[in-house]
Order: C-alpha cells, then structure tokens, then sequence
C-alpha cells in the first residue's frame, strides 16, 4: 500500500482553507497509515497532535444509533413500534400542511411516529433549535435542558411532514437519545459510557469534559471569505443546554480514540480489544437502504449521490451514481466540522478523518479523500 497519494490531499487542503487535517486508516484492524499536517491553533502556531479533543457533531448520530439498535437486540423495543409507547407525549401530533393558495394549516397527524423513523430521520422533526418550545424548555430548567425535557418539548412543535412518508435531516437523533433514557432507565451519558465506550476502552469520548481533557481541546475555526482566511469560533450551538446531551451532535473525542468504535463496526459489531457492542446482523441493519423513493427525492445532497440512508447512516447503493471507488454497502457519515467516518465490513477498512472547521467544504473534501483511500490500499 502506497499512501503518499493522500498524505499529499491532506498537505494541500491544509495549505487552502482548512487549519489542520488528520488522516487514520485502519485494514484489518491494524493501523497502516496516520499523518497530520497544519496548526491545531493558527494564533499561536501550534501543530496538531495526536491527542487532540474535537466535537464531533453529527459523527456522534453513528453511536447514538447503535446504543440504540442495542435495545434493539434485547427486545426491548421495536423498529415498527410508536414513539409515544414510551414517550407518550408523541401520542399526539400534528402536521403543518400547505393549503394549494399558499396559506399553512396544522392537522392531526394522520401516521404515528415510529421508532424506525428517529434512526431513519422520516419523523418530520424539523433542524430548529430556537423553536418557541425549546425555547421555553431552556427557561423552564434554567438552562439545563436535560435529553427528556428535550423531547417533551419538541413533541409541542407541529411536523413537517406525515411521519415515515418523507425523509428531513432533522433532531430525529437528538429524540432517540431521550428515547434510549426512557428504555433503560439510565442517562443517556451513562448509558453510552457502560454499553459502548467503556466495553471498548474509549476513555476521550463523552459529552463532557475533565479540566485535563479541555485543556486538549482544540480551537474551532469558521473560514471567513471577507477576510479570506479561518476566524475562530468556538463552542457548540448544537448545546442548547448545560444538561442537553445531544445524540445527534454532542460528542467530543480524538481520533484515536472515537477510530475504535469506527473499527467496532467495520467488524460487524466486535471492537478492536474483542468487545461485542452489537451483532452482525444489527450492523448489516444499519447499513440496509431504508429509503423509499419518494423518500429519495428529499435526499440530494450532492456528496451523498449513490448513496441511500440506513439507520442513521450514508450506506454505498450506486457506484455508477457516486462515482466512489469505495464498494458497496460502505456506510458512515460525517460532522459539522468537517470529520468523516468510512465503514467498509466487506473490505475490513476503516478510516476517521478530522479537521475542526465549520463551513468545513466537505462536498470537495469527503469524496475525493474517499477514492484516494480506496485507490491506495
């Protein structure tokens, strides 16, 4: 394997836009190449290191997804089953319609929300996070906002849609974590540190920080085109509050240590040290297309062309349509900042790749590291 190929992708684009880029791959379960170039904070010129803390934003859906996925497993709760069987305040809801002279309407939902569609992001759950009852949620628990609050509130908000008819990326994950807390009884924090960090030795993952570990937490940087270079831009605005531990974009890790639970999956469900997080047939549910093609219509991102969605994944359907070297059924997703997960079972490959830059040119970014990995091995 010659990887100089990609070493020379992460020198140019950290020569462009982006203040620092890392690079881990990952072929049957052995490391077989890692490089880093770029200054994890450009004001003092300090080049990034390995241990490096990052928010993870949206990569934290991928975990999110398989705590759940192992209730799953247990039986103790069902893809097909209603949301409101275990949070009742989604038993009813109502739906925002368009009436054909432009006038909005809000009627009874006619579909209940099921558990599938929280993985499968086809609840109609809107982005909006400055909602009216969110909004008063934050002011009601003065500022904590804890992930059942969370939902209770949420479950105020009219839909965007007739559940499991369209697909939005929305807080459908954010939802699934309160859901998690309401199945098993623990904090979902909790949760995650007893079911999937811990068992795998993850010990840089959480929603929270040490004073140690925020003292490696790196700057986060917005390009500024006016002034034609990153500004920094730290904090979370997916954090909504002191308490909110968000499923859908609330995780901070490094690469080291988040690649273990990359590697998990790529293992159809067994991490690096021989920890079963999940089974092999949860993993290849996870990566299974659960779009329909109505549902296809709303999923147009340009980088995701070829792809469909799984259980709260990107998973590989067309490589006429994506033009990605990658095979099929390579799953993942990627974050705000700009991080992205590659899943590959069937090529026992897998790569996390960092950077901490909102506005992160992911669409140049993502594919073309994507087939240099592949064209490399």
């Amino acid at each position: 394997m010659d990887f100089k190929p990609l070493s020379q992708f992460i020198d140019r684009i950290t020569n462009w836009r982006i203040p620092w880029a890392e690079v881990l791959v990952m072929h049957r379960n052995e490391t077989v190449f890692r490089y880093r170039n770029g200054y994890a904070d450009l004001e003092q010129k300090t080049p990034i290191d390995d241990r490096r803390i990052i928010h993870l934003y949206s990569l934290t859906k991928i975990m999110t997804c398989a705590a759940a996925l192992q209730l799953v497993e247990k039986g103790a709760m069902l893809l097909n089953d209603p949301l409101s069987a275990y949070l009742p305040e989604y038993a009813e809801m109502t739906v925002r319609k368009t009436l054909p002279n432009g006038a909005t309407v809000l009627e009874k939902a006619r579909n209940p929300i099921k558990v599938r569609d929280l993985f499968a992001m086809t609840a109609g759950f809107s982005y909006d996070l400055g909602s009216p009852s969110l909004r008063e949620a934050a002011e009601r628990t003065g500022g904590k906002v804890p992930a059942r609050e969370f939902a209770a509130a949420l479950a105020k908000e009219p839909l965007l849609f007739e559940p499991g008819t369209r697909w939005n990326y929305s807080l459908c994950h954010d939802v699934l974590a309160a859901l998690v807390e309401a199945v098993d009884g623990r904090r979902f924090s909790q949760y995650i540190r007893e079911e999937v960090t811990g068992p795998l030795g993850m010990n840089d993952t959480g929603f929270d920080l040490t004073e140690e570990q925020r003292s490696r937490l790196a700057p986060q940087y917005r390009y500024d085109d006016v002034l034609g270079k990153p500004a920094r831009k730290d904090g979370n605005d997916f954090r909504i509050g002191t308490e909110f531990e968000s499923g859908g974009a609330g995780l901070l890790s490094t690469v080291s240590d988040y690649v273990l639970f990359l590697n998990a999956l790529t293992n159809r469900g067994t991490g690096p040290n021989g920890a079963r997080i999940l089974s092999p047939a949860a993993v290849d549910l996870m990566r299974a297309d659960h779009l329909t093609e109505s549902m296809r219509e709303d999923y147009a991102w340009v980088q995701l062309a070829g792809y469909g969605f799984g259980l709260g994944v990107r998973t590989h359907i067309s490589r006429a349509e994506s033009g990605s070297l990658s095979p099929l059924g390579e799953f993942g997703w990627s974050g705000a900042a700009g991080c992205l997960a590659i899943i590959d079972p069937d090529s026992q490959l897998t790569v996390m790749y960092a950077q901490h830059m909102l506005n992160n040119q992911e669409t140049y970014v993502h594919p073309r590291l994507k087939n240099i990995v592949y064209a490399c091995l």
